[in-house]
């Protein structure tokens, strides 16, 4: 199987140990070190929906099928492939009655209406943030306002957002695309975006729009999520004295693609995105001293562990943490999941993995 959000990755087995010993400890001038920027790794909204799909396995039986990658990960999704969750595209690939879990990038209503048609016992696993995006556009769409979107096309979560307001939205992928931007009213803007877009990319496509369009309104709280804005923050606390920056998480990961961008932007003379630990070349590591480490929102702490005990074979044994933010933040998991063992209601919060 593979999965597509603007790249196709292949889904490997999932790794529990990263083949060790790859790397050289080549000399290099001063000392070599690790600064390991926190927060990383998961968020609440991932741990959520990761959860979801395990405990729904639990609780119904295999399979259990999951629209889309229920997160960005190749790892976590070919585990939970492997435990037997089924992804799918589309709700018309799910049989009749079964039970079926929408991603954390959430769905429009039509995905909601389809799942419906098919007699499908739905379990929402949408991150509550993004939820929160989509009842603006609805509330917005409702007053007749024109919602300009910031976000990239393709991508699960704009396409469930426009999906709530189809005919009152217009996407804007970033700042080149303001100058070309028409609109019916320039009057009656409102913008807002996707949750895990950088910051400050986001900011400058709204300067310029703020620029072409005086009356556009801000949305009425910041639609960057928490855990984007965070790891954003420690990376560029980290760059400017790290030689290479390596961001752990997948190709198709908006907030871990952007990890790269944003630690290249602010002083780290080199970053590289891997899946896995032993995608670390050697070649990256000539003349590093230190090497700064994070991993985006949808990362599992466990891959970020390989790294640092490859790195340490490298000589990188020395690990400095750089806290910039704590995280405590969890949600309830989705109501139909919210029991025991044994049948009994629970608060039924994630972040077990914490």
């Amino acid at each position: 199987m593979t999965i597509t959000n603007g790249h196709t990755v292949p889904l490997a087995p999932p790794r529990v140990h990263a083949v060790r010993g790859r790397l050289r400890d080549e000399p290099v001038a001063g000392t070599k070190k690790v600064l390991l920027a926190a927060p990383r790794g998961y968020c609440a909204g991932v741990d959520r929906a990761v959860v979801a799909v395990e405990k729904a396995l639990e609780q119904y039986g295999e399979p259990v099928y999951v629209r889309k990658q229920i997160v960005h990960n190749v790892h976590v999704v070919s585990t939970l492939e492997q435990r037997g969750a089924v992804f799918v595209d589309d709700v018309a690939e799910v049989p009749r009655g079964s039970h079926v879990v929408f991603s954390a990038h959430g769905v429009s209503p039509a995905v909601v209406a389809g799942a419906a048609d098919r007699d499908l016992h739905a379990i929402d696993a949408t991150c509550p943030l993004v939820t929160k995006v989509h009842r603006e556009a609805t509330r917005f769409a409702k007053a007749d306002r024109t919602i300009v979107l910031i976000g990239h096309a393709g991508h699960e979560e704009v396409e469930g957002t426009m999906g709530h307001a189809p005919e009152r939205t217009i996407l804007v992928n970033g700042p080149e695309d303001v100058a070309a931007l028409e609109v019916p009213d320039p009057e009656n803007l409102v913008w807002l975006s996707q949750t895990t877009l950088s910051v400050d990319e986001t900011m400058e496509t709204v300067r310029l729009l703020r620029e072409k369009f005086p009356a556009i309104e801000n949305p009425p709280s910041d639609d960057i999520c928490y855990a984007t804005q965070n790891r954003q923050v420690a990376i560029k606390k980290v760059a400017p004295a790290a030689d290479l920056v390596i961001v752990v998480g997948s190709a198709n990961s908006s907030n871990s693609v952007r990890l790269v961008e944003v630690a290249l932007e602010h002083g780290a003379k080199a970053a590289h995105r891997v899946d896995y630990a032993e995608e670390i070349r050697q070649e990256w590591l000539d003349g590093v001293g230190t090497v700064g480490v994070t991993s985006g929102a949808s990362v599992p702490e466990e891959l970020v562990t390989e790294v640092l005990e490859q790195l340490a074979d490298a000589g990188y044994g020395t690990v400095e943490e750089v806290v910039t933010a704590h995280e405590d933040l969890m949600f309830s998991l989705p109501k139909e999941l919210r029991t025991d063992a044994s049948g009994n209601p629970t608060r039924g919060l994630g972040g077990r993995r914490r």
